[in-house]
């Protein structure tokens, strides 16, 4: 199987898709062990259960415990068994997150986050999906998103990125702020994901401007399906107008909210960058500029989470700035 196969595979199945799990794999812990801190685990979220979402995990850093007179500000993040473990991710790969805001706090280089996690959904490449850019797109990409198929692996039912949106925005997020001392205001609150998990941050707070202040997409999939069809620049324009077309009938704004996206140039991110480009013409045509957004590009990068965890500094350090 080539590199982009198996990628695209993960685009639809979730990055580490227990499809592909070794047979003689010791059992995955049901929850992470992290770092530092402490992980609450949510089995019993039933509207995250409804869209396909198993498990939330919670991770309070080590000052929620030493400090019970601070509130904290929260991130919300993707793929959660990609982040925290290890041991929960296929490829014996993570984030790092929890290591990250302990290791940036501790310099004085970043206030302590709790993070939100999210197992990957199942359908998660129609789960994920920004749903309404859909009737913006020309036809052939919305064929293109319909019959997403790998290998005889088809990519799930109806798309369903609202219900997941809604779900965080409207029930998970005011159980979070009601069980911990958070910071439940818009310029505390972030949204963090990869590949698609970036497409559905940018979204998420796109759909819900006033709860979500901060977006951060890791090699965000801009090609929004596979990405070596058709001609790149042609495709990347209409996947940049359609989300000009999309955040007009938004309040998206820069003035409040922030994006930061970025992508690296190897594996499926060698596909990127004419989609980059073309959306960052767009969005600076829209008017956002530093500090609100942000995008850049790591050469030689690889579409997978030790890509991530080498610079998950830099989309931690974008969410945690004061507001544009």
């Amino acid at each position: 199987m080539s590199p982009v196969l198996r990628i695209l595979i993960a685009l639809t199945m979730g990055l580490a898709s227990p499809a592909f799990a070794q047979s003689d794999a010791p059992p995955r812990p049901a929850v992470p062990t992290p770092s530092s801190g402490t992980i609450v685990w949510w089995p019993d979220h039933a509207p995250a259960r409804e869209v396909g979402v198993t498990d939330i995990w919670v991770w309070l850093p080590e000052g929620y415990a030493l400090h019970p007179e601070r509130r904290f500000p929260v991130v919300y993040m993707h793929d959660a068994e990609n982040i925290f473990d290890p041991r929960l991710s296929n490829f014996n790969k993570e984030w790092q997150i929890d290591e990250a805001v302990t290791r940036m706090a501790a310099r004085g280089d970043l206030r302590e986050w709790i993070v939100v996690g999210l197992r990957s959904p199942a359908n998660r490449y129609q789960t994920l999906f920004p749903q309404k850019l859909m009737e913006h797109l020309p036809a052939e990409i919305r064929e293109a998103v319909r019959t997403i198929d790998v290998e005889g692996i088809k990519a799930g039912p109806a798309l369903r990125g609202d219900r997941y949106a809604a779900m965080i925005a409207r029930t998970l997020k005011p159980r979070v702020d009601a069980a911990f001392r958070t910071l439940p205001t818009a310029s505390d609150t972030a949204v963090m994901g990869s590949s698609m998990g970036g497409l559905m941050s940018i979204y998420l707070m796109a759909e819900y401007p006033d709860v979500f202040g901060q977006a951060a997409g890791l090699s965000t999939h801009l090609p929004l399906a596979a990405p070596d069809q058709g001609e790149p620049a042609r495709r990347a324009a209409q996947v940049a107008d359609a989300f000009a077309s999309y955040f007009a009938q938004t309040r998206l704004d820069p003035a409040r909210n922030r994006i930061y996206i970025d992508h690296g140039t190897a594996t499926l991110d060698a596909f990127y960058p004419p989609f980059f480009e073309a959306f960052d013409a767009m969005m600076a045509q829209r008017g956002w500029r530093g500090p609100a957004y942000e995008s850049r590009a790591f050469f030689g990068a690889e579409h997978e989470e030790n890509a991530w965890a080498q610079r998950i500094d830099i989309p931690l350090t974008f969410i945690d700035r004061a507001d544009p």
